[in-house]
């Protein structure tokens, strides 16, 4: 499993009985995680006072309960990043941590090319590995669906500052952009996406993962440049397991132009239990 264990602003401080005990900075927050199976003692103190818990619906959604006053919005950092967190609806606070492992991944894939790199990033959330790329010298094209994240992910490249980076900031259908993106002749030698689990387009479309990650991957391989770096695909689905996606790059990357593959877990370690690492989720990366 790759780790992100490189965090002073983040800190994973328990887990048990499908809960996490987080800390955000200075904010501490207990928020459900369906991994989280153990039911260990929760002796950690802070599990007893937390800012804030949410608790999930048995109908769907749920709520924040705040138990002690916190901001609205605060910050934290990661190296040379800075990132605007907020207490958001269905448990979210606009980052995810265990992410940092892709950041640094690819930072150092950018830096080490010695060359102009262009990156797209798809799914792109709040902007954190768009903003990473930006500081490590990219010129990057974010693209999500969501006006209001879009608006985060450039609050975030303010608070980190590199909004005087080449970048695009686009809120489009990302395989409405790609198909787009081939028509025009544009090509990237980064692909980095993070596509959800399941969601419906404008018209009504219905996008399950599972059903559409082999067309959508090799959409984007025809985008990829000549001399392509490195595409990395993340997922929080279940049901695909990190050897699929890589099985999936197999076929329609590294069939193309060589190179290797590679996949794994990622996750968290957990401060309170040495040695213990919480997964979080499963990339597949293809570098040339």
């Amino acid at each position: 499993m790759r780790t992100a264990g490189l965090w002073k602003d983040y800190e994973l401080i328990d887990c048990s009985d499908g809960c996490r005990l987080e800390r955000w900075n200075d904010i501490v927050l207990i928020r459900p995680d369906p991994q989280v199976i153990w039911k260990t003692p929760k002796e950690h103190p802070l599990w007893n006072s937390p800012h804030a818990v949410y608790h999930r619906s048995s109908t769907g959604g749920g709520n924040w309960e705040i138990i002690r006053k916190m901001p609205d919005v605060w910050q934290m950092g990661y190296g040379e990043l800075t990132f605007n967190i907020k207490a958001m609806g269905f448990k979210h606070t606009g980052l995810f941590p265990e992410q940092a492992v892709n950041w640094d991944m690819t930072a150092e894939t950018i830096r080490a090319a010695g060359r102009p790199v262009s990156v797209l990033n798809l799914f792109a959330y709040t902007g954190a590995a768009s903003v990473a790329a930006l500081k490590a010298g990219a010129a990057v094209t974010h693209v999500d669906a969501s006006k209001g994240m879009t608006l985060w992910a450039k609050e975030n490249a303010a608070s980190s500052g590199v909004t005087d980076r080449p970048v695009r900031w686009l809120v489009d259908d990302c395989l409405k952009f790609v198909k787009r993106e081939q028509r025009r002749g544009n090509k990237y030698d980064i692909i980095i996406m993070d596509p959800p689990s399941y969601g419906r387009g404008p018209g009504g479309e219905v996008w399950k993962l599972e059903n559409e990650i082999y067309g959508f991957v090799s959409e984007c391989a025809s985008i990829l440049s000549d001399n392509p770096i490195m595409m990395l695909i993340n997922s929080y689905t279940t049901g695909l397991s990190p050897s699929v996606m890589e099985y999936i790059l197999g076929e329609t990357v590294r069939k193309k132009f060589g190179g290797t593959t590679e996949s794994d877990e990622i996750g968290l370690p957990v401060s309170s239990k040495p040695g213990r690492v919480l997964p979080c989720g499963a990339s597949a990366i293809w570098r040339k």
